[in-house]
C-alpha cells in the first residue's frame, strides 16, 4: 500500500499537490500551520492512495515523498 509523507516543515501550501491528485485525497490542512505560517498538504485518505506519486511530482519544495 502507498504512502504519502509530507514534510511539513517546507511545504509552503501552495495547492499544486490538491490540484493534480487523480484521487482528491491530498488537501490542506485547515487547523494547523507550520513554521513558516504555512497551511501543509495532508493525505486524508491514505487507504485510497494509487502511489501515482503525482502530488510529489507537482511540489515545487520537494516536501512530498510517496513510498510504494
Amino acid at each position: 500500500m502507498p504512502k504519502i509523507t509530507v514534510n511539513e516543515d517546507i511545504c509552503k501550501g501552495c495547492g499544486l499537490c490538491t490540484a493534480n491528485c487523480p484521487k482528491k485525497i491530498v488537501r490542506l490542512a485547515k487547523d494547523r500551520l507550520n513554521k513558516k505560517g504555512y497551511h501543509p498538504a495532508e493525505c486524508f485518505e491514505p487507504e485510497a492512495c494509487i502511489g501515482c506519486a503525482m502530488c510529489a511530482t507537482m511540489c515545487p519544495d520537494c516536501a512530498i515523498t510517496v513510498e510504494r
